[in-house]
């Protein structure tokens, strides 16, 4: 499951490589052993060089749909960043 993740991951923001530090992905589960919706979660955080870090949190029924969402997230907010830093 690890290099899947890692896979897409780096897939997902090989856009953003050069600016990124560091990305932390935490995964939970939040309903543990009960089936519920949307109980898995995701929460990515981001390290832009010399800036404070984003993040973001995804939701889903699964680990691949937490993880889908969060990125979506996280890519919109770090094009936001990086669209503002370009305007200066």
């Amino acid at each position: 499951m690890r290099t899947h993740l890692t896979a897409d991951l780096e897939a997902n923001f090989e856009r953003f490589a050069e600016h990124l530090s560091r990305l932390e992905v935490k995964i939970s589960d939040e309903n543990s052993h009960k089936e519920g919706e949307n109980d898995k979660k995701c929460v990515l955080e981001a390290r832009l060089r010399g800036m404070k870090p984003i993040a973001v949190t995804g939701q889903g029924n699964s680990i691949d749909q937490a993880l889908s969402d969060a990125s979506t997230k996280l890519k919109t907010s770090l094009d936001t960043t990086m669209g503002k830093l370009r305007s200066y």
